[in-house]
């Protein structure tokens, strides 16, 4: 069996440099996707490094065709006007740093393993991510129901709108079928269900839609002519993501439906994003890389309402939280819940 030297393989016979690192499993789908958004006035808000901590944006809402009136020539014209809301979105803060001993690079043919650390920053960066979007998934479907407000309401009606959850069925009945994903978006959105544009699904969800032939991959044309099959597969026209990071528990999986751009999480930079220390003295020297990002969070349809006990940064935990989030209403009326392009699916596979 090799020695070890912090944490680093060596043997003191014959070592030769190191040409492989470990592979990283995690495929971070969510975070690479479409869904992930931005809005523009929340970054010019938020994105200054002096500003806020959090911003509350103005959410226009549209006139009505329903109070169009009849001209007989004889009657005055009324006039309506239209409602503004307000959408909260708040910064997320994340940190980061690895050390490295220069007497790793010393017995180990001076291999330069904070190098290795350095080429590995952004594949974290996306798991950073994922972590965050799906704790923002997770509070969105814990908003508070309880009570008559237009907020519980609106909370209420969401939650059961855009949740299809089959796995209580009898039988194959659990699992997905040709009909769910229609089924749910419809159930979600009605007739504006063509906001779904990508599902992202565990693997034990893709392998029985794949078994079933549900799947349709897309394909391409090579430059012999041949037409050639993709890995990327679409269900009813959607985009099908593969990710063995989606939710699941006690045998049931969670599949999401999303818009494009329906989760906001947009990377607005540390004021020192990186930053190296070299420590001379402690285990003979060693240099530590230091990694800063800031987020703005947020949904788009759903506001972030931010509690007194944040004061500097949103943790996944104040994110994961749902009596942080409210569909976007003013207290007297709330926005469509048909215009939220997330629904989520559960299965047993």
């Amino acid at each position: 069996m090799a020695n070890k030297f912090d944490s680093k393989s060596f043997n003191p016979q014959a070592f030769g440099a190191y040409v492989k690192r470990v592979p990283n499993v995690k495929k971070n789908e969510l975070a690479k996707s479409g869904a992930v958004g931005s809005n523009e006035q929340a970054r010019s808000a938020l994105s200054n490094q002096t500003g806020s901590l959090y911003a509350r944006i103005p959410y226009f809402g549209r006139i009505d065709g329903s109070t169009s009136q009849n001209n007989d020539g004889n009657t005055d014209i009324g006039s309506t006007n239209t409602s503004t809301f307000e959408q909260g979105f708040v910064t997320a803060s994340r940190m980061d740093g690895w050390t490295e001993r220069s007497f790793s690079k010393n017995i180990t043919a001076g291999t330069d393993f904070m190098d290795n650390v350095a080429k590995q920053v952004s594949e974290y960066k996306f798991e950073v991510r994922q972590a965050m979007l799906l704790s923002i998934l997770k509070g969105i479907y814990s908003m508070s129901t309880d009570g008559d407000s237009v907020a519980a309401i609106a909370a209420k009606e969401f939650i059961e709108k855009h949740t299809h959850d089959i796995s209580g069925e009898v039988g194959e009945g659990a699992y997905v079928s040709a009909t769910t994903l229609n089924t749910a978006l419809q159930k979600a959105c009605g007739d504006n269900k063509d906001i779904f544009k990508l599902v992202i699904m565990h693997s034990v969800v893709s392998t029985n839609l794949e078994n079933l032939k549900l799947l349709k991959y897309m394909t391409y044309t090579d430059a012999d002519g041949v037409e050639r099959e993709l890995s990327l597969g679409t269900w009813n026209g959607r985009i099908v993501l593969v990710d063995d990071g989606m939710p699941s528990e006690g045998g049931n999986y969670t599949t999401y439906a999303l818009g494009e751009g329906s989760i906001i999480l947009d990377d607005i930079g540390d004021a020192v994003p990186y930053e190296m220390s070299r420590d001379a003295k402690t285990n003979g020297g060693q240099d530590t890389l230091y990694v800063r990002d800031r987020y703005i969070c947020g949904v788009d349809g759903i506001s972030f309402e931010k509690p007194a006990s944040i004061t500097a940064s949103a943790s996944n935990a104040d994110l994961a939280t749902g009596a942080n989030w409210a569909v976007i209403n003013d207290g007297t009326a709330s926005i469509p819940h048909k215009a939220i392009a997330i629904a989520k699916i559960v299965s047993k596979g």
